[in-house]
């Protein structure tokens, strides 16, 4: 489903500001897989969502989705395949819209817009349907400002959003460090549920450890640019967040404690 192919990307070459962001990475998703991604600041971890959502183009290697090539097709071009959820929950959804509206945008996402009613009948029977499924009575406020609502409500709309599509890849980048700690478990909560009702081909990047082996069917650790670690869901299953911790130490030869890993 998706293919990373020998993956470089260098800030700033040439400068004394450079930095190796990528080193020839190389990762392949199969579909419906739910791959977690933890490592440092700094680690390349962004950088790799950026590459595959199209934000970022590569120095050098491919990305492929269900085998067709879209390493240089632009971020807006790639709407068809990718849906993102990012870490601020103001960045997913216009505040000034109502939720109904933001709902109609995301339905149409990638695809041409003709001078038509926004809303419809029966897009409004959809979007009642999809947020009665978020558990958060946001399906009886279809009217209400997206500005209105708390940073955990935009998450899970924006969550929602992102599927609606039918994207090939989800790509989710922090999308729950900006909440607080109740707020965070019901989007890691939704995001579990949604992946598996859609069998969506997810890419999760995360600081928090605990999250990262709690969810998803695979994890991946990165470091300087390069994949340090990967576990299959089996070995992910047998796995602390010390056992994590000391799998860095024992890899880098670095002396680690789980507030580096989580910065």
């Amino acid at each position: 489903m998706l293919e990373i192919t020998n993956l470089n990307k260098t800030f700033f070459p040439g400068t004394v500001n450079e930095r190796k962001a990528l080193r020839n990475i190389n990762l392949n998703l199969a579909e419906g897989e739910f791959v977690t991604v933890i490592g440092s600041n700094g680690a390349g971890k962004s950088t790799v969502l950026n590459m595959v959502g199209g934000k970022l183009h590569p120095d050098n290697g491919t990305v492929r989705i269900s085998g067709k090539d879209v390493t240089k097709i632009s971020d807006h071009r790639r709407a068809n395949y990718i849906g993102r959820v990012f870490q601020d929950p103001m960045a997913g959804t216009a505040p000034n819209m109502s939720i109904e509206e933001n709902m109609s945008l995301a339905l149409g996402r990638g695809t041409f817009r003709a001078l038509a009613p926004g809303v419809t009948k029966h897009k409004r029977e959809r979007f009642v349907d999809e947020l009665a499924s978020l558990e958060l009575g946001l399906e009886t406020r279809l009217k209400a400002k997206v500005g209105l609502l708390s940073g955990g409500q935009r998450q899970a709309l924006s969550l929602l959003m992102a599927t609606f599509s039918g994207p090939k890849i989800l790509l989710l980048d922090e999308h729950t460090a900006a909440l607080d700690p109740q707020r965070a478990a019901l989007v890691s909560r939704l995001t579990q549920e949604i992946v598996e009702r859609h069998q969506l081909t997810t890419l999760m990047v995360t600081h928090n450890m605990e999250q990262a082996l709690r969810l998803g069917t695979r994890l991946i650790m990165m470091h300087d640019g390069q994949v340090i670690l990967d576990l299959d869901a089996e070995q992910k299953a047998k796995m602390t967040v010390q056992d994590l911790l000391h799998e860095f130490e024992k890899i880098k030869g670095a002396q680690l404690d789980d507030r580096t890993m989580l910065q």
